[in-house]
């Protein structure tokens, strides 16, 4: 399992909102902060996006895709600083534009994510406030965006499955891609590419249950002892077992506020031989031990946001 693949995995965006819309100009739609990530993709036409200040809103064409985390309310509309409706006047003012000529018409789809738990909140804050990101011909994010487009034009049975699972890849493609376009990706991602790093991130990731050390993280990197702590801490800004215990303790939290498995379970999903040893380290990292933290955590909450509704 890559490192990203394993962050995925457990930030799986689930029940996504799409919305194909088709607006004639004048039009703007306004979109509330707490959709914790919005994905616009347009089709035909073009369209600009801004958050606070429309004076610094980003021009997206045809099949350029951009990702906006969750904060501020967020604007798009067909020139910068037009007049922006909420999701329920916008599709009320517009109702008729899909019925109408297709000439000038702008065509576009809004998305909503819920990625879960502390997993999936590391991968948001990883992204900037807005992440632009231009498909060419052969990408495959251009294929996703028709595919996507061909699937919303017309209700099919088993209509949302498809559309999960093309989310799913959207998500994927497009945080790969900010990515490795970055230089602010984070330290994780950009270790695991590094060949002396790559293979010990693997395994931690693929198995936080299983008891590692240094000695055997440096062998399955091919290294010393010495060069594999060296190489590490320069590279994730802390030493290998701190960065176990962090992830260990990162998906404890998640396993935890999910409500479904014992302490006792989550610790030896976690890497812990007792749940008395789970407590000790979750109450060190933490201050207080599990089943406390436990109670005074909300659930996980897999709501899919209803905003994005916009026709």
């Amino acid at each position: 399992m890559d490192v990203l693949q394993a962050h995925l995995v457990r930030a799986r965006a689930s029940g996504g909102v799409f919305a194909r819309s088709v607006a004639h100009p004048p039009w703007g739609l306004r979109l509330p902060g707490t959709i914790q990530l919005a994905v616009h993709a347009v089709i035909a036409g073009r369209m600009w996006l801004w958050l606070d200040d429309p004076r610094s809103a980003v021009e997206l064409a045809p099949g350029d895709v951009a990702l906006v985390r969750g904060g501020p309310d967020h604007f798009i509309a067909h020139r910068p600083g037009a007049e922006c409706l909420s999701p329920e006047q916008f599709r009320a003012r517009h109702a008729a534009d899909e019925r109408a000529s297709a000439h000038g018409a702008h065509v576009f789809l809004c998305g909503a994510y819920v990625l879960s738990g502390d997993v999936g909140r590391g991968l948001l804050e990883a992204l900037p406030p807005i992440l632009t990101l231009s498909a060419a011909a052969d990408d495959p994010l251009h294929d996703v965006i028709a595919l996507l487009s061909a699937e919303l034009a017309t209700p099919a049975p088993g209509q949302q499955t498809v559309l999960d699972r093309l989310l799913d890849v959207l998500l994927v493609l497009a945080i790969r891609a900010g990515f490795q376009r970055s230089e602010q990706a984070p330290r994780w991602y950009q270790a695991a590419a590094d060949p002396r790093l790559g293979p010990a991130l693997s395994a931690m990731h693929a198995d936080a249950a299983h008891p590692w050390t240094v000695p055997e993280l440096a062998a399955a990197s091919g290294l010393s002892r010495a060069a594999f702590a060296r190489i590490f801490s320069l590279a994730l800004g802390q030493a290998p077992m701190q960065y176990l215990t962090e992830w260990r303790m990162t998906l404890a939290r998640d396993q935890l506020r999910a409500g479904e498995l014992t302490l006792t379970q989550i610790g030896a999903r976690t890497g812990y031989a007792s749940p008395y040893a789970f407590a000790a380290a979750f109450r060190r990292h933490h201050g207080v031990p599990p089943g406390q933290w436990r109670q005074q955590e909300p659930a996980t909450d897999r709501a899919v946001p209803e905003e994005i509704h916009a026709g």
